[in-house]
């Protein structure tokens, strides 16, 4: 089903920002997701989050890979550019495109299939080559799109809607991204704007790639038993299969995390997660530390959430490789192109 465009009209009495823009003039299209999807929830943090640092759309580049979270880019920020490509190949094409570009500021959106399963190679290269983008993973724990299939991060004893259960381990996007070298990690709850907009603002000025792993709860498919990227990892009761040619409206599941205590959050199937902030005193810089934490609380059974590692002294994709200050897209072609020359004096260093 193709995006349905909102209506023009905006309301005389909306503030604007810096730039004399409203928040209406950072939304997308209308979405087409299930109603009560976390992913409609990370769409109006991101409009909050540009709104409020007074990005200009021209200047902005949205790009995604395929599933449902990838159907995001096109629900904010309509005067930006954008990119879908192929599946899993999402950070490559933003690594070219950052390459060539680099006075864009570029957002990947991304789900745990996307990412975990076809394009994991893709995203441990363009988090090593430290490309500047932030990198958002809209994780539900499931192939939405293609009806509810285990992804990458499911978890062992998950129970897909048919009843069987996933034994193979998963992949945790935060700890893989700590492990080769991320310079800025973080971790979020769809439901909880008031955290998610700062965590997304300080990616935004991140020097570098910004890792954000949003769990993101999938109203259709993800309410098994045992998940705990979407529900609580213990349940109260069996649920029902969902029917996949109806989908029961629900409202937008809100909670705030507060500081040092765990949150309780009841989901859709009446279920209970349990997310939970780092403490006072916490250190985002000390990689090995972080490490430690969150292996140390996730056999606690709680999804740490926050600001999670911070590397800012790290060089990005152009400071390593000495790139032209001037954007490769606007150099002119003779520097681009320096001739057959130039090109022999450098093929005789190879002979």
């Amino acid at each position: 089903m193709p995006s349905i465009a909102k209506p023009v009209a905006t309301h005389p009495s909306l503030q604007r920002n810096q730039l004399g823009l409203t928040i209406r003039d950072y939304e997308g299209s209308m979405s087409t997701l299930c109603a009560g999807c976390g992913h409609d929830s990370i769409t109006a943090a991101i409009v909050r989050a540009l709104w409020e640092i007074s990005m200009p759309p021209h200047l902005l580049a949205k790009m995604s890979g395929i599933g449902c979270s990838s159907k995001t880019p096109a629900y904010f920020v309509n005067g930006a550019h954008g990119f879908n490509s192929a599946h899993g190949r999402m950070p490559a094409v933003t690594t070219g495109a950052a390459a060539a570009n680099r006075d864009i500021t570029y957002i990947g959106i991304s789900g745990d299939g996307d990412s975990l399963s076809i394009g994991i190679g893709h995203m441990c290269h363009a988090i090593r080559r430290n490309v500047r983008m932030v990198y958002v993973i809209e994780n539900n724990g499931v192939y939405g799109l293609t009806k509810g299939q285990f992804s990458a991060s499911a978890d062992v004893g998950s129970k897909s809607k048919r009843g069987e259960p996933n034994e193979m381990a998963p992949i945790d996007p935060v700890l893989l991204a700590l492990s080769i070298g991320a310079t800025f990690v973080a971790r979020g709850f769809s439901g909880d704007k008031e955290q998610l907009v700062p965590i997304l603002k300080a990616a935004l000025a991140h020097k570098g790639l910004a890792l954000l792993d949003v769990i993101s709860p999938c109203v259709t498919f993800n309410d098994h038993s045992g998940s705990t990227k979407s529900y609580l990892y213990t349940r109260n009761h069996e649920l029902k299969a969902t029917e996949t040619d109806f989908v029961p409206p629900a409202q937008e599941i809100l909670a705030t995390i507060g500081r040092n205590g765990a949150t309780h959050v009841t989901m859709h199937d009446g279920s209970v997660l349990q997310f939970k902030s780092v403490p006072d005193g916490y250190d985002p810089t000390n990689r090995q530390k972080v490490m430690s934490y969150l292996m140390e609380q996730q056999k606690n059974g709680e999804i740490i959430t926050g600001l999670l590692f911070i590397d800012a002294t790290a060089g990005d994709l152009h400071e390593l490789n000495r790139t032209s200050e001037t954007p490769l897209a606007r150099l002119p072609f003779e520097k681009l192109c320096p001739g057959a020359s130039a090109l022999d004096e450098l093929q005789e260093e190879f002979r």
